[in-house]
């Protein structure tokens, strides 16, 4: 008799068990805080070095000495909002009466979403906006030079290759992925699978689940998720500039071959193209 009633306990537990796993919550709507971190010392180290055969030695010098001036990591922030099929990433800044504590999530009220919308208006001429369709594939970069341009693309493929490495970011494990783009850039980016959109920062996709950290070794660049809040919203679509000059990736780096901030005069085109669509998108 006491055999039987612990089977039947065992039985209900496990159904019970069963019954709130298939009914666990998986958000699809919401905005995730980023950190991007920028190694400036060692950016600008890496930099100077490539062009040094171009250059007077004593100039270089000189200029190396002032690096030890420039701070070492310099961090900005970026606000991505996320739906099923669609994620916007914008510059954003902070008020600075407004305190935000790491790994806290932020609650949903009609006050805090006005204060993203008016962080998100006081960068937006600072940076670029990043906009991906994972359902059709698609990309759109924002971005002012010497004119507001659009460029539009689809999203470029990334091949992964999964590790047993894993992180707590935001709250959240986080599994590590190596990857490669189709330039052979190295990435390592870490993905939850709570989030289940298969997206990230700075069009970042491919994994199932969100990218919460994201690291460009070889540019010293880290984009790393501070703070995840779920709403009822969807992307917002009135985010476009009517004045941007529209173009494709390919028309870009076409206007910008031998512009030697992106990209360089060098006489390699697919080094000249690796570098702008480097600096163009992280």
């Amino acid at each position: 008799m006491t055999k039987n009633i612990l089977i039947y306990i065992a039985l209900f537990f496990g159904s019970v068990s069963e019954t709130i796993a298939q009914h666990a919550y998986f958000p699809m709507k919401g905005t995730i805080m980023f950190d991007r971190e920028v190694y400036t010392r060692a950016r600008i180290r890496e930099l100077m070095q490539e062009h040094s055969d171009n250059r007077n030695p004593r100039i270089v010098m000189r200029h190396e000495g002032n690096i030890n001036e420039i701070p070492e990591k310099t961090v900005s922030q970026f606000l991505l909002q996320f739906d099923e099929d669609e994620t916007l990433m914008q510059p954003y800044e902070q008020e600075e009466n407004t305190t935000a504590t790491p790994n806290r999530p932020i609650r949903s009220s009609g006050s805090r979403n006005r204060n993203i919308r008016q962080g998100i208006n006081r960068s937006s001429q600072q940076g670029k906006i990043y906009y991906q369709n994972i359902k059709t594939q698609e990309a759109e970069i924002a971005l002012e030079l010497d004119e507001k341009y659009l460029l539009q693309d689809s999203l470029q493929n990334i091949t992964w290759r999964f590790t047993d490495e894993y992180r707590n970011i935001a709250g959240y494990e986080c599994r590590r992925v190596n990857g490669a783009t189709p330039d052979s850039l190295y990435i390592v980016a870490f993905y939850t699978d709570q989030i289940p959109l298969s997206a990230g920062p700075v069009l970042t996709h491919g994994l199932p689940g969100m990218i919460l950290g994201l690291a460009i070794p070889e540019m010293h660049i880290n984009y790393w998720a501070t703070k995840v809040d779920f709403s009822v919203e969807n992307v917002p679509k009135q985010w476009r500039d009517k004045k941007n000059k529209i173009l494709t990736t390919e028309q870009f780096f076409e206007s910008l071959n031998n512009n030697r901030i992106f990209g360089g005069s060098g006489s390699d085109p697919r080094q000249r193209r690796r570098n702008l669509l480097e600096n163009l998108i992280y």
